[in-house]
């Protein structure tokens, strides 16, 4: 609570100039009369928190489960490139560069505040953290960027009018910016999972230099640099995992606790997470999974990418649903005795019945708090169950602004996945397979073995691959991860629908069962979502455009090659 109240104060605080006047105005704050104290910077650095999104604030969507671009959700009509044209203007390119002025200011200013050393240390590294993420975000969309360590004024002609820089330069500042964060912050807010700490600096160090590393290998082939990167991953992740302070929440269970819970405090595997309080600050993310309105579901394409119990490859047509024959699932269409055969996530993940305009079935109908539960529709039949907390009345169950579950944004899953993958990718694969088996025992599954897949033709090793699909699996719907790990992997025509039609599809129904005829199947009958639409893969959208709007203030900007 407290952290959200000071969020919403450190928005309204205004700078002002203060040229024509001798001292200081009395009713507003300049940098002169705010940075006095420890509280006015605590106050200040508690607007950091609102670049994590979550499950969204208020009505907005976040960052889990909301962004389609991707092969493991499909949508009436299909989600097309976030450009088809070059726009006037782009939020992260404004939003980022707005927050590294804020955490630029914070650290010109900080010095003359009376605390302690150690405290002005955190803060200190917080904003390096900050700018560091900042720029990441700039650079993981359009690559090259300008890399800014001042607040400017109207005297930086380099930055304000002069081409940009390579994305290898500004990278290595994030890296520098990244390593004064985790040496120099401390102890302070080590115990807490919802606040920045040094934790939360290695997590984040970990996910760049990932994405870093990655993307120098499989873009650039720059071996030297993609080692180096790798090698900072590991180190940040092996300090999380080494720490002692996290452990996975035991079962498949377990692993859907960490997604549907109402308070995460006390959780082992969070690292960070976000706290949503009803009447103060809420999500939908609920209410979008189990609506009438139907919601984006699974697609065909990630239902195969789970493997059997057993650890073997599953046949992608060993997918076909039957009529239940017992209790609320008489007559209904389930697909129970699939999720049993595959990995223990997958039913975790989506339900057990199929949901489908016309099946009339809603989630927990049976259950006596529950009634008046809306029919429970999906696009893909395949209904999105990771999110949803069965204890939840249905009147805020289904409310855009009545979810109050807790969503993680650093935990311990994530940070194993990324020290298996930098592990593999620097050749050291007894590590890599120690971190993967852990997701896997925890899930209910056989430890890594060697599978062949015939779809792994891209040429890497089988435990790079099986590290990809456990990352995909485990992180199903999770902050839009599938999305930057297939550009990081050189591996985006994966969203080319003509090529890979089954990201489009979703379950197999048959004509006889109810609602099959409101649904349109294609000719093996599996739902089909794209009869008239293509998303069509080219080079160019590994990089966003340059705002045209950009250009115009300054046309040494340039434009991303193709656009």
């Amino acid at each position: 609570m407290k952290k959200i109240i000071l969020s919403l104060m450190a928005g309204m605080v205004i700078f002002t100039s203060c040229d024509l006047l001798n001292n200081d105005p009395d009713d507003s704050f300049t940098k002169g009369n705010f940075f006095t104290s420890e509280t006015n910077v605590e106050m200040y650095t508690n607007a950091f928190y609102s670049e994590w999104s979550g499950y969204g604030n208020n009505g907005t969507y976040g960052t889990f489960y909301f962004p389609t671009l991707n092969d493991n959700q499909a949508v009436t009509g299909i989600t097309t490139w976030d450009f088809i044209t070059i726009p006037a203007t782009d939020g992260t390119w404004d939003a980022s560069y707005e927050e590294i002025r804020r955490a630029n200011i914070l650290l010109e200013n900080i010095d003359g505040v009376e605390m302690d050393d150690a405290t002005k240390e955190y803060y200190k590294s917080l904003g390096h953290l900050y700018r560091a993420w900042q720029h990441f975000c700039v650079v993981r969309k359009f690559g090259d960027c300008y890399w800014v360590d001042h607040s400017l004024t109207t005297e930086d002609t380099d930055i304000l009018y002069g081409p940009r820089q390579n994305r290898n330069l500004v990278m290595d500042n994030i890296l520098a910016d990244l390593n004064y964060a985790v040496e120099n912050m401390g102890t302070k807010n080590a115990d807490s999972r919802t606040a920045y700490n040094v934790y939360v600096a290695q997590a984040i160090k970990a996910q760049i230099c990932l994405f870093e590393g990655t993307y120098a290998k499989y873009h650039k082939n720059d071996t030297e640099r993609s080692k180096k990167y790798l090698a900072e991953t590991k180190a940040a992740a092996e300090a999380i995992i080494n720490s002692g302070e996290f452990t996975l929440t035991p079962g498949a269970e377990g692993y859907r606790a960490n997604y549907n819970s109402l308070e995460l405090a006390g959780n082992t595997e969070m690292i960070m997470y976000k706290s949503y309080v009803q009447n103060v600050l809420r999500h939908a993310t609920q209410d979008y999974c189990c609506g009438s309105t139907p919601t984006n579901g699974m697609s065909k394409s990630a239902f195969n990418a789970y493997l059997k119990k057993d650890g073997t490859l599953a046949d992608k047509n060993d997918d076909h649903g039957v009529l239940g024959t017992e209790g609320y699932d008489a007559g209904k269409p389930v697909i129970y005795h699939l999720l049993e055969a595959r990995d223990p996530r997958l039913a975790q993940q989506i339900d057990g019945y199929l949901c489908y305009v016309g099946n009339n079935r809603a989630r927990y109908e049976g259950v006596p708090e529950q009634a008046g539960a809306a029919e429970n529709t999906v696009t893909t039949g395949y209904g999105i169950l990771k999110f949803d907390e069965p204890v939840t009345p249905s009147s805020l169950r289904q409310s855009t602004t009545g979810n109050v579950t807790d969503c993680p944004l650093f935990w311990l899953a994530e940070i194993l996945l990324t020290h298996a993958e930098a592990c593999a990718e620097l050749g050291e694969d007894a590590a890599a397979k120690t971190s993967l088996n852990k997701l896997r025992v925890r899930a209910g599954m056989p430890e890594y073995a060697p599978v062949n897949d015939p779809a792994n033709t891209i040429g890497v090793s089988d435990l790079i691959w099986e590290i990809r699909r456990e990352r995909r699996v485990e992180l199903m719907f999770d902050n839009n991860d599938r999305y930057w790990s297939l550009i990081r992997w050189h591996q985006l025509d994966l969203l080319d629908t003509e090529k890979y039609p089954d990201q489009t599809k979703g379950a197999w129904i048959d004509a006889s069962w109810p609602g099959a005829d409101q649904v349109k199947r294609d000719a093996n009958g599996y739902i089909d979502l794209n009869d008239t639409y293509v998303r069509k893969f080219e080079e160019k959208h590994y990089l966003a455009p340059i705002p045209s709007g950009q250009i115009v203030l300054n046309p040494q900007i340039g434009q991303n090659q193709g656009w």
